[in-house]
């Protein structure tokens, strides 16, 4: 009971450090895309001063100026934006471990994809990360990079080939949450990797009395531009992972993905645009990102496998079992929770308004009971949360049958 309890605390505390850090680097990264395109030329302002924008909020009126490469002198302080980045990313990496990888065989195995060790899982998905950071960087150094639109296209074609990869090795919900920490792994690289060292090199220069060099702002700038188009797909991709109806067949994956993205980065890209202009908002992208999305859900919904039993759901199940060390339940734990819970976690629900499972979690035989011993214990064990509201009349009596067995 204690490890189960931690394991769970563990989780919230871990995903609430993450959300927190993650508002605080999209707000960041919101706000001064929008504090650049807002920038005016001002007469006066002083030597190397590209722009300024006047601001108003809690109360306050706010004058931002932007350098074109710096100031003159070194300010007495300076405040760097690096944390929310760094601590969203080392909070998101030990969440995915603390979840996929160290329970693997329920969240990020499916044998009806590929079998393997969780050892083996893990170090694919983490072998993936440090991949997928290699090749993004490596296009941003390379001759395509000279071309923003060309760039653009590379970087969205790997991660959509990226995407395919994970749908052939892992399960769907590992697949999402790994597309979304390819890219989130690559926004924190670009501020690790790119943007602070050329800031701290900017810095180092204006300690020394030289004239920091204006490529380095630029690259800086490239960078920080593409972590705000990518933001949004990659809110989505760690939320769907919590929606079986968007993973519910890998074969389309890719194709939600490639969606999403075009959607989010057009979202963005509206803004950005508004920002700048607001007689030129490009109001089309609403109808751009509201088709692609439009064109994500047709596509998930006509690719469902509802309850087709793909390649032998039985024996699948059996292959998991033995991958994770599980016993079966006793018959009458199987009569309890088949009787109170598999109305709703089926194949085909009962239950009416639900198509699919609740979190992908299936119930109606002993070897998915064996499964998802873990949720069991916690749903309907230690916190009474699960049948929901006991809508199916689960007894005092039954939770303790159900604890007994959990206890053996």
């Amino acid at each position: 009971m204690l490890d189960a309890y931690l394991l769970e605390w563990g989780s919230i505390l871990l995903r609430w450090l993450h959300v927190i850090a993650g508002i605080a680097w999209i707000g960041s990264s919101f706000f001064f895309m929008h504090l650049d395109a807002s920038l005016r030329p001002v007469p006066g302002a002083g030597k190397g001063v590209a722009g300024s924008s006047w601001q108003v909020h809690g109360g306050g009126f706010y004058e931002m100026k932007k350098f074109t490469v710096a100031p003159e002198f070194m300010p007495t302080e300076l405040t760097w934006h690096k944390w929310q980045a760094y601590w969203t990313w080392f909070s998101g990496f030990f969440l995915l471990v603390w979840i996929y990888y160290a329970q693997s065989s329920l969240y990020l195995i499916d044998p009806a994809v590929m079998v393997l060790p969780a050892w083996q899982a893990s170090l694919i998905g983490i072998g993936s990360l440090v991949l997928g950071w290699a090749v993004y960087d490596a296009l941003c150094r390379s001759p395509v990079a000279k071309n923003e639109n060309l760039l653009a296209l590379f970087g969205f074609g790997f991660v959509v080939a990226m995407a395919w990869g994970y749908a052939q090795v892992f399960s769907g919900r590992g697949a999402m949450i790994h597309i979304g920490a390819l890219m989130a792994t690559m926004m924190a690289g670009n501020v690790l990797m790119v943007i602070i060292p050329n800031q701290r090199k900017a810095v180092a220069d204006l300690i020394a009395g030289r004239t920091p060099d204006a490529k380095y702002g630029k690259i800086g700038k490239q960078r920080s531009t593409h972590n705000n188009y990518i933001t949004l797909p990659v809110v989505f991709m760690m939320l769907a992972n919590h929606y079986p109806v968007t993973y519910a067949n890998n074969a389309v994956i890719p194709i939600i993905t490639a969606l999403v993205i075009v959607a989010g980065a057009i979202i963005r890209h509206f803004y950005n645009v508004r920002h700048l202009d607001h007689a030129k908002s490009p109001w089309w992208a609403w109808a751009v990102a509201a088709l692609a999305i439009w064109l994500a859900f047709w596509v998930a919904m006509a690719s469902s496998p509802g309850g087709r039993d793909r390649l032998g759901l039985k024996q699948l199940d059996e292959q998991r079992i033995q991958l994770a060390g599980l016993s079966l339940p006793p018959a009458h734990v199987t009569d309890i929770i088949t009787g109170r819970c598999a109305m709703c976690h089926a194949p085909e629900p009962g239950w009416a308004g639900i198509q699919i499972a609740p979190k992908g979690v299936l119930l109606h035989t002993p070897e998915r009971i064996a499964l998802q011993k873990d949720a069991i214990r916690t749903q309907a064990v230690m916190t009474h949360a699960m049948p929901p509201n006991n809508l199916s009349e689960m007894t005092p009596a039954e939770r303790r049958a159900v604890a007994e067995w959990l206890r053996q």
